[in-house]
């Protein structure tokens, strides 16, 4: 009978240093899936953040030329003598919106599956927050000019400008005065943006160097 039960108290004993072996190696498994999940999260972030840098220092460049062409235009206009289609023509090249779009597709995917608690290092998880949350002031400054050409721009572009005196070599504006005015709002809806760009590439540098420091 003391044998018996020494066998089954045995045989009790083999199958839970098997589970909890069992479990342990279950566990460890998955700490290193975890561990290589987080790892090729943070890398892509990182792509993701690099590539965000250099499409805002370009837009940096490009919203400079901007606003240097605008500056050369605007004393052209107003003047009690009709500007030439010639010496305003290049400021059609100022026309065209100068957009940025966040490569947050990494950081959407973390919060909407709940990996984001993979990042167990409260100020990595901190850097990476802020500086997502910072591209939604970014892109607020962006939508001034958008609203801009939307709502004065393409109406003036519309009503108030004759091509065909433009290809005579004529302005082609029938009210300089306002699209003077609509220049002066664009010269400082462009400032705006520039100054919120310069404030995007910061940001990316910040993050850069807590994500270079892991």
């Amino acid at each position: 009978m003391k044998k018996q039960f020494k066998y089954a108290i045995g045989e009790i004993l083999i199958v839970i240093v098997g589970i909890s072996i069992a479990f342990s190696m279950n566990k460890c498994a998955e700490i290193q899936k975890n561990d290589a999940l987080k790892k090729q999260y943070l890398e892509n972030i990182k792509s993701d953040v690099e590539i965000d840098k250099q499409h805002l220092k370009n837009n940096s460049d490009a919203i400079e030329s901007k606003i240097k062409t605008i500056n050369e235009v605007i004393p052209l206009l107003d003047t009690g003598t009709p500007a030439s289609g010639k010496s305003i023509y290049k400021i059609f090249n100022v026309f065209n919106l100068t957009e940025f779009y966040p490569k947050d597709i990494t950081y959407q995917t973390m919060i909407n599956s709940g990996d984001f608690k993979l990042i167990d290092d409260f100020g990595l998880k901190t850097a990476i927050e802020e500086h997502y949350s910072n591209y939604k002031s970014i892109l607020k400054d962006y939508e001034r000019q958008e609203i801009i050409h939307k709502d004065y721009l393409g109406n003036y572009m519309v009503f108030n400008m004759d091509f065909g005196a433009m290809r005579k070599g004529e302005s082609g504006l029938k009210d300089e005065k306002l699209f003077k005015n609509i220049l002066q709002s664009m010269s400082g809806s462009l400032i705006i943006k520039k100054s919120a760009t310069e404030r995007g590439i910061k940001s990316c540098d910040s993050l850069l160097t807590v994500l270079n420091k892991i």
